[in-house]
């Protein structure tokens, strides 16, 4: 009888491998490109998938400055932060936080799809996002991929 492969902490490097892949965000759905964002930092697209073990991958998001929201998301979509003080509950439309930092709306997004856990905060670690097309991790070799 074949038994489901597990993943165990000294497999690291040895059983799988963890790869840079670098994820374009031109005219992507932000919620589509989150998904298979979080299903490639979780690892659930390798067969060495394990779910109380990190084998996913290194994600870097270029472009996101140029990904896509339908119909009116842009000017209602909300974003809430709050600083602890009573009624200091702040509320930033789309459009504006898109304008001055385009990659927090793809981090959120992706965040809220992963674990609530340590487990999730440590995947998140690996998700790399910049506004235009260039990146530092050239040395990483990483390759292209297409959603």
């Amino acid at each position: 009888m074949q038994k489901t492969y597990m993943a165990k902490k000294g497999d690291a490097g040895v059983t799988f491998r963890r790869d840079w892949l670098v994820v374009d965000a031109t005219d992507q759905p932000l919620g589509r490109l989150a998904s298979k964002v979080a299903t490639i930092l979780q690892g659930k697209h390798k067969p060495t998938y394990t779910p109380f073990f990190d084998v996913g991958d290194y994600v870097i998001v270029i472009n996101a400055d140029k990904v896509r929201l339908t119909g009116k998301k842009w000017d209602q979509k909300m974003y809430y932060r709050h600083s602890g003080y009573i009624g200091h509950l702040t509320a930033t439309p789309y459009r504006e936080l898109q304008r001055q930092h385009p990659e927090i709306p793809i981090r959120v997004a992706v965040r809220r799809m992963l674990p609530k856990n340590e487990l999730g905060r440590r995947m998140l670690r690996k998700l790399k996002i910049y506004p235009g097309p260039d990146h530092p991790h050239a040395a990483q070799t990483p390759s292209a991929f297409s959603l």
